[in-house]
């Protein structure tokens, strides 16, 4: 199966999905937004990786930023922050470069490594979205972390893969009901900017309709 472009979802989203499946509903199914310390620091962070120029030379390295990519198999579209182009005799051409190249893409983030996987969920879609479009396989890329200014390596494995091929379908699934699950409340709640949009505790003990219905009740 193959998705037109008018069904793509967005490739960030992913990462929203891992996380909180209804913070990722909220976001791309109802355009809910809402900024905190931690949204703004991480686009100060991917501003600042995508002011410099989007094309550099370093040595046997050519450097892309801002990188549009999509995938038609999983029916997603995003940018990459940043794909290194490596010299490779095994890898790809590239339109007026000489050589072969292997492409290895970098992810910048906000603070340190986290528990979940949600950050290497993203690039390892990003990296399956460059290995459709260019035709050639993609071992491994990075997350660089802005707190401890650091590059984590992340080797694409068969099980990441999988993963990122079901949280895609899932996401689909959800995207063609418009529907936003309910929440289980977690520690991770505080963290999240859309807690005051969410309300996990009130929605832990009613339905989203009860609360509606007394929210509209008018005193005699």
């Amino acid at each position: 199966m193959t998705y037109s472009e008018e069904d793509f979802l967005q490739l960030s989203g992913i990462q929203h999905f891992a996380f909180c499946r209804r913070q990722w509903a909220l976001i791309h199914l109802e355009d809910q937004w809402a900024e905190n310390l931690r949204t703004v620091e991480g686009g100060l962070l991917h501003k600042r990786a995508h002011d410099e120029k989007q094309r550099e030379r370093r040595g046997d390295t050519l450097i892309l930023r801002d990188l549009p990519v999509f995938s038609a198999i999983l029916g997603v579209s995003g940018k990459c922050d940043v794909v290194e182009f490596r010299t490779d005799p095994s890898g790809i051409s590239l339109r007026g470069e000489e050589g072969m190249w292997r492409p290895y893409p970098v992810e910048y983030k906000r603070g340190r490594p986290k528990e979940h996987k949600a950050d290497e969920l993203q690039l390892c879609c990003q990296a399956m979205c460059l290995e459709e479009m260019l035709c050639c396989p993609i071992a491994e890329g990075a997350l660089f972390y802005g707190e401890t200014r650091h590059r984590s390596a992340v080797p694409f494995t068969d099980s990441l893969r999988g993963q990122v091929a079901d949280m895609l379908e899932e996401m689909h699934q959800l995207a063609r009901r418009g529907h936003t699950p309910k929440v289980k409340p977690s520690k991770s709640c505080q963290a999240c900017s859309l807690k005051e949009l969410c309300l996990p505790t009130l929605l832990r003990n009613k339905s989203g309709a009860a609360y509606l219905r007394q929210a509209m009740e008018v005193e005699p």
